[in-house]
């Protein structure tokens, strides 16, 4: 079985502790070396980058957030032992952990740190797919020749060069597949490097369901109704039972239980923009009239976001008079999101400057630039209530995936006149 000694990137052979070195952070896998799809993430990015710049912090809890009114939007590892968890209201989390040291976030800086590290990533295999301001996705095939070594010793010195030059620390995971590499690099946090490999599906099986990326408290509900709450459970239906019970995403749901994943790395995500449109049957020139169909799109539009796993940057209104005379007018969004509610006040904004009186036959709203779906809706630090507009569209959206779309109208909605499209 391959090794290699994360301290020094010598082969320990089968020694627990390394004989070139005494470090004993050691890995083993029968694949070390032939594996190269990897998932990298930074450690409690924010808190750490606050406690390199603030040596004297390192044992102390540490929050990035607001004031007693905000939000955590990071917290170290130490505050994670008291219970406190990014998105926790401030005055929680300080009840859990009394003794926190609060600091303001700083998020150019954040960004800063970032870039660097991203350049480094980019030194490693042009492959490299950012999903987060903190974590990317890396497919390193074909780039031993250009380091003398495999892809696990090439990102344990990128991990080791990540801590001494730039100051925080980084968890790898190295797979088959970004489906495992992303669990991987959740398995052993921080400073984290696990190894998955052909073993994939067995070590899911016992897992629950939450595991699973993509399967959130609604899926889990309605799954555990059928009596299946361990990944196993649904590695074992087979492609009739998967459609019946789980309909057009049953295989797929399926395959990722097993640990199966054919998606590759994307330098340049390819859908450029998510949108919705309605042409009237009538012409509209009442500004009440064209924000209901505003509101509908918008709902449309979130719904295809969460979907394709993607989240807008910002918002594009189109309109087209009665004339047939078409209106475009953008606005960038502080932060990516996948609530209606969002996309809608950000077109609604746009929609007040155009609705002077004019009658319109069509309207539509988009989605453009797009972002990761991980991204979407980070904790707001001037939004305390962020939180729950969150909650409160997972509930509305676990409601409509059981009983239809018909089962949750809200009040924008209503009394909207007709229209095609």
């Amino acid at each position: 079985m391959a090794a290699l000694c994360r301290d020094c990137f010598g082969d320990p052979g089968e020694a627990r502790v390394c004989p070139v070195c005494g470090g004993g952070r050691i890995v083993r896998h029968g694949e070390l070396n032939s594996l190269t799809m990897a998932h990298v993430d930074c450690d409690a990015f924010y808190a750490s980058v606050e406690k390199r710049d603030r040596p004297e912090l390192a044992a102390r809890p540490v929050l990035v957030g607001g004031g007693t009114r905000g939000v955590v939007a990071a917290s170290c590892y130490v505050a994670r032992m008291y219970g406190v968890r990014s998105a926790m209201p401030m005055f929680k989390a300080l009840q859990a952990c009394p003794d926190a040291v609060v600091i303001k976030p700083d998020f150019q800086k954040y960004a800063a740190v970032a870039r660097v590290i991203r350049g480094m990533m980019e030194a490693l295999t042009p492959l490299v797919q950012p999903l987060s301001i903190d974590e990317a996705v890396l497919d390193l095939r074909g780039t031993e020749a250009v380091h003398g070594a495999p892809a696990a010793t090439v990102l344990a010195r990128f991990a080791r060069r990540v801590e001494t030059e730039v100051g925080v620390t980084v968890s790898v995971g190295l797979a088959a597949n970004r489906l495992m590499a992303k669990i991987a690099a959740g398995r052993d946090k921080p400073r984290g490097f696990c190894v998955i490999g052909a073993e994939a599906a067995s070590l899911l099986a016992p897992e629950p369901v939450r595991l699973l990326p993509g399967i959130g408290p609604a899926l889990a509900k309605k799954l555990e109704a059928m009596g299946i709450t361990r990944l196993g459970q649904l590695q074992a239906l087979d492609a009739r039972t998967a459609r019946a019970k789980l309909g057009e995403d049953g295989l797929s749901l399926v395959a990722r239980a097993r640990g199966e994943d054919a998606r590759s790395v994307s330098i340049e995500r390819e859908t450029k923009s998510v949108s919705a449109e309605t042409t009237f049957e009538a012409d509209i020139s009442g500004t009440a009239a064209l924000e209901r169909h505003l509101w509908r799109l918008s709902e449309k539009v979130a719904g295809r976001l969460k979907a394709a796993d993607l989240a807008a940057g910002g918002v594009v209104l189109k309109l087209k008079t009665a004339s047939f005379v078409s209106r475009t007018r953008a606005h960038r969004l502080a932060n990516p999101t996948q609530l209606p509610d969002v996309l809608f006040e950000a077109a609604r904004g746009l929609l007040a400057r155009e609705a002077d009186g004019t009658a319109f036959r069509l309207i539509g709203i988009g989605a453009s630039p797009l972002a990761e779906g991980s991204a979407a809706d980070p904790p707001d630090l001037a939004d305390p209530a962020g939180p729950k507009r969150l909650a409160a569209q997972a509930a509305i959206d676990a409601l409509r995936g059981k009983f239809g779309a018909a089962a949750v109208v809200r009040g924008r909605g209503f009394s909207s006149p007709k229209a095609k499209g």
